[in-house]
């Protein structure tokens, strides 16, 4: 029982581990040998189980950061630049630089910012050079997106592209978002 712990932990993490358990209880009960094999089949049994936790939970996490939001949100959250969405409002404009997390809240809150225009490059493209790639996000961030009750002269917009690192990562969205430069409520594009 105790040599079956040994690859039963390897190939099935908690099988092995009650494998494991039971060669123990057999080992001491009937005085044989083995229990260094039990305890490496309970050891890699605990470690197959642990490392395969770790990769649903990484698997999961990295899914939900690039889940596109919902058109409107109902309540204020942290989003990843990557899952923002036309219509977006944002807390805060964040500083310049790259940019990754942002606060996502009801257009109907008062907020800083709006994405206004969204291009998406093709998933499978060769990285296009941080100047092409800006100049691509560029031609859709024009005041032509505004709603036409909101004066260009009132509005800045800033050109959100992918940098060479998030590009390596799988980011392929470009953004336009525009900013009253206060805070205010309602959408810039409706």
């Amino acid at each position: 029982m105790a040599v079956a712990a040994l690859p039963t932990g390897l190939l099935l993490g908690p099988v092995g581990v009650g494998v494991g358990a039971v060669a123990l209880t057999r080992i001491r009960r009937d005085g044989t040998r083995g229990t260094g094999l039990a305890w490496a089949g309970i050891a890699l049994g605990v470690a197959v189980t642990l490392t395969a936790i770790a990769v649903v939970v990484a698997l999961l996490v990295g899914d939900a950061a690039t889940r596109p939001l919902p058109a409107e949100v109902s309540e204020p959250r942290s989003a990843h630049a990557r899952q923002l969405v036309l219509g977006a409002c944002l807390a805060d404009l964040p500083d310049d630089g790259e940019v990754s997390t942002v606060r996502v809240v009801p257009c109907t809150d008062p907020h800083e910012a709006e994405v206004v225009a969204r291009t998406d490059f093709p998933a499978d493209a060769a990285w296009p050079g941080q100047d092409a790639a800006d100049a691509r996000v560029s031609r859709v961030c024009t005041p032509a997106v505004l709603s036409a009750d909101v004066p260009a002269d009132d509005v800045e917009l800033f050109v959100w592209s992918p940098s060479e690192a998030s590009w390596a990562q799988g980011d392929r969205t470009g953004l336009c978002v525009a900013s009253t430069g206060a805070l205010t409520e309602g959408s810039l594009i409706d």
